[in-house]
């Protein structure tokens, strides 16, 4: 068993799943993720794996065909399956924060309708906040969404889906009228359904094609254009309820969002530090192995304390949030640490490596591409700081 990155405290079925999505890792996901990488490619095989093991319903309840498992087992799972491979990751990420909001917000006949689907990964999800002229200032969105009859008509242009082509249900935040005072108060999430594929998917709704990134590949991330589409009244998340409240909704999905950030971030650092400190036992220079320069020696210790610090705040977060508990500022904390952490813990695994690192055949290569991703997925670092300061603030008013 490795020692970096324990959890004290899991029960024995969250040490069970572990265990099995650990395996999975190994025999299914790591000999394949390099290759499916370079290549662009779905990782069908892998997939449907994770749909036979029942991760798309982790944390829905029992009640709907899930397991009900808590955020910190959720976590620790990504953080199984990024240390695999990120990508393979973000096809549940998107997913797991639909099904949260509808558990948390959902009416009981929207949950009752769509979670069992989501449940068995039948039914895919994704999440739609972003637009092109807009990303972590969500105030700036121009998406509008207009009452008619038992109908809203639905204008705008969405951006960066993961999961946008495959996703059958996608949580989106367009402007409404509603006569709140502020404009957080005037959006509203609505539940689209669509067909999965590309092009128009529903009438007035069109997923364009594939954005070609460079990393996070084989799961594909698009646009979504709406146009004069119309959806039920009845679609709007927690129903009449829901109006004007699409904001708030969102962001408390945000906050389970950044966990899952931090936990890919980990795992993508776990793995970084375990090719670094293999490779460095194999290669050597003037006479010895890399472990016998000192200067490798104080990388490594560096690399090992990052992998601990990121972990223990990415768990702290987590068990605030299963405990009912505001976690906005712990949330944000671990999402800032662990991936800048990743980043550099990465980037000094890739020069450990050398030239080599440099090559396809070496799998840095594929995590350095990785590892940026994450420190803009979920609000960027400096979006992080802001949510962090002002809770402080906020707390320790004079």
């Amino acid at each position: 068993m490795p020692r970096l990155a324990q959890t004290e405290g899991l029960s024995d079925i969250q040490r069970e799943i572990l265990s099995t999505v650990r395996s999975f890792v190994e025999k299914e996901i790591l000999p394949y993720a390099t290759d499916l990488e370079h290549k662009d490619e779905f990782p069908e095989a892998i997939v449907e794996g994770m749909r036979e093991m029942g991760l798309f319903g982790l944390m829905i309840p029992e009640e709907y065909g899930g397991l009900g498992e808590s955020l910190l087992t959720y976590a620790l799972v990504v953080e199984e399956i990024a240390r695999g491979w990120m990508s393979v990751s973000g096809v549940i990420n998107t997913h797991f924060i639909v099904a949260y909001m509808l558990k948390q917000h959902g009416t009981d006949e929207q949950k009752s309708r769509l979670l069992p689907l989501m449940a068995t990964g039948e039914l895919r999800g994704a999440f739609s906040m972003s637009e092109p002229g807009c990303g972590s200032d969500v105030a700036a969105i121009t998406s509008k969404g207009v009452r008619d009859g038992d109908e809203y008509v639905l204008d705008g242009q969405k951006m960066w889906l993961t999961n946008g082509a495959r996703a059958g249900i996608v949580a989106t935040l367009v402007k409404t009228d509603e006569g709140g005072d502020s404009v957080y108060k005037n959006m509203t999430t609505f539940l689209i359904e669509k067909e999965p594929g590309f092009g128009e998917t529903a009438p007035g709704i069109t997923i364009p094609g594939k954005i070609e990134k460079m990393g996070y590949k084989g799961v594909e991330t698009t646009e979504m254009v709406l146009q004069g589409a119309r959806v039920p009244a009845a679609s709007i998340l927690g129903g009449d309820e829901g109006r004007g409240k699409g904001f708030y909704q969102m962001m408390d999905g945000i906050e389970v969002g950044r966990v899952n950030v931090a936990a890919r971030a980990c795992g993508i650092s776990i793995r970084a530090f375990e090719l670094a400190i293999a490779y460095a036992q194999q290669r050597v220079t003037f006479g010895k192995p890399l472990t016998g320069h000192q200067a490798i020696q104080f990388k490594l210790a560096e690399m090992a304390t990052k992998v601990e610090a990121s972990h223990a705040l990415m768990v702290n977060a987590a068990r605030l949030k299963d405990a009912g508990q505001r976690n906005d500022v712990e949330a944000g904390m671990a999402k800032l640490l662990a991936s800048e952490y990743c980043a550099e813990v990465t980037q000094e695994s890739f020069r450990i490596h050398g030239g080599y690192g440099y090559s396809k055949e070496y799998e840095i290569e594929r995590l350095m591409r990785e590892a940026p991703f994450l420190l803009i997925g979920e609000g960027t670092s400096e979006i992080q700081k802001t949510i962090i300061s002002r809770g402080l603030l906020k707390d320790y008013k004079l």
